[in-house]
C-alpha cells in the first residue's frame, strides 16, 4: 500500500497501518492552519525510512519505543514522547526494537509555523517533548475522524475544533480527556496558568484551591487530565521557560526564576530531563535565523504566488 507518511510498508504491516487524508472547507482555508492528514501505525522489530513532505508532522509514541534519526540527529522517544518533524529533504528513518504504536498529524497552511511554535517545538529540527494524555487522546480523535471522512470536507470544522483543543490542552487551558473539566479541577488549571507558573503549589495547596481532600483531589485531577498534578505543574513550567527563553530572551537563570526554580542547575537538569537538551543548547537552536529555516515559507507555496 501507499503511505502518506511510511516509505515503505511491508505486505504484513499493512492491516496495522490506518491514515486518511483532509480537504479543507473553505473557511478552514480561511484560518491559516488546518489539518492536511493524519493516521497510525504499528511496527514491528525493523528500520523504516519515512518520505519526504512539505508539511510539519507531529509524531507521537504511545507504545513501546522508538529511535528516530533524522539528518545526523538521534533522539529516543518512548511511550507518551513526541516531536515535530519539519518538511523537506533531509533524511529519516525510525528504528525499533520492540513492536511501537505511534500516532501522527500532519499540519498544512501559511500559519502552521505558528501552530508548530505555540506546541513548544522548533521549526527547523525534531525536539523531544512531553505530550499530556488530553493530547493524545484529541490525537486518536483526529485519526479516527479523517479516516472515516479521508478525502472530504464531511468533518473539516470537527477537525479544526480538535486541533485547537491540542494547542489549548499544551497551554495548560482546561480540556479534560473526555469532556470539559469539572468546576474544581478547571478553578485549580485556570490559578496555575493565571500565576503563569511562577510559584510552585503543593498538592495541599492545590487541593485547597478545589476545595476537596487531598486524596480526592489527586484522583480526580488525575481522572480527569489523564496526570499527576504536579507532573502537569512540571510540564507547564518547561513549556513556559521555553517561550521564556525563544521569544522574551530571559538568560537560563532568569527563565529558571520566573518558573519558580531558583537553583539554575536544578532548573537545568529538569528542562533537560523534559525537553531532551539544555536550556542553553534550547536557546542555540531557537535563535537559527528564520530565513534558514525550511517552511517558514514553503518554496512550494512561494512558486504559486
Amino acid at each position: 500500500m501507499k503511505s502518506f507518511l511510511l516509505h515503505t510498508v511491508p505486505e504484513s504491516m499493512e492491516s496495522l497501518v490506518v491514515e486518511g487524508v483532509h480537504k479543507p472547507g473553505s473557511l478552514t482555508r480561511a484560518s491559516g492552519a488546518w489539518i492536511n492528514a493524519a493516521g497510525s501505525f504499528v511496527l514491528d522489530r525493523g528500520s523504516y525510512p519515512l518520505n519526504q513532505h512539505d508539511q510539519w508532522v507531529w509524531l507521537v509514541v504511545e507504545k513501546g519505543e522508538i529511535l528516530l534519526r533524522w539528518d545526523g540527529n538521534e533522539l529516543v522517544l518512548s511511550a507518551g514522547f513526541t516531536c515535530f518533524l519539519p518538511g523537506g529533504d533531509k533524511a529519516c528513518v525510525i528504528e525499533t526494537e520492540e513492536v511501537a504504536r505511534c500516532l501522527w498529524i500532519a499540519l498544512e497552511g501559511p500559519l502552521s509555523p505558528m501552530v508548530v511554535r505555540k506546541m513548544g517545538a522548533l521549526l527547523h529540527r525534531p525536539l523531544r517533548q512531553g505530550a499530556l494524555p488530553s493530547q493524545v487522546y484529541l490525537a486518536e480523535q483526529i485519526v479516527q475522524v479523517i479516516v472515516r471522512h479521508s478525502g472530504t470536507a464531511d468533518a473539516t470544522y470537527q477537525l479544526q475544533h480538535l486541533m485547537y483543543g491540542m494547542i489549548a490542552s499544551h497551554w495548560g487551558q482546561p480540556v479534560a480527556m473526555d469532556a470539559m473539566l469539572s468546576h474544581e479541577i478547571a478553578k485549580v488549571v485556570d490559578t496555575l496558568r493565571a500565576n503563569q507558573y511562577r510559584d510552585n503549589f503543593s498538592l495541599a495547596e492545590m487541593a485547597a484551591i478545589s476545595r476537596m481532600p487531598m486524596e480526592t483531589f489527586r484522583k480526580r485531577f488525575v481522572a480527569e487530565v489523564g496526570m499527576p498534578p504536579l507532573s502537569y505543574v512540571l510540564h507547564c513550567k518547561m513549556e513556559r521557560a521555553k517561550e521564556l527563553l525563544r521569544d522574551q530572551n530571559c538568560s537560563v537563570r532568569q527563565a529558571g526564576v520566573e518558573v519558580g526554580m531558583q537553583d539554575p542547575y536544578h532548573f537545568s537538569k529538569q528542562f533537560k530531563h523534559i525537553v531532551g537538551i539544555s536550556p542553553s543548547a534550547f536557546m542555540k537552536q531557537a535563535s537559527v535565523p528564520s530565513a534558514t529555516i525550511r517552511g517558514v515559507a514553503p518554496k512550494k507555496r512561494a512558486a504559486k504566488k
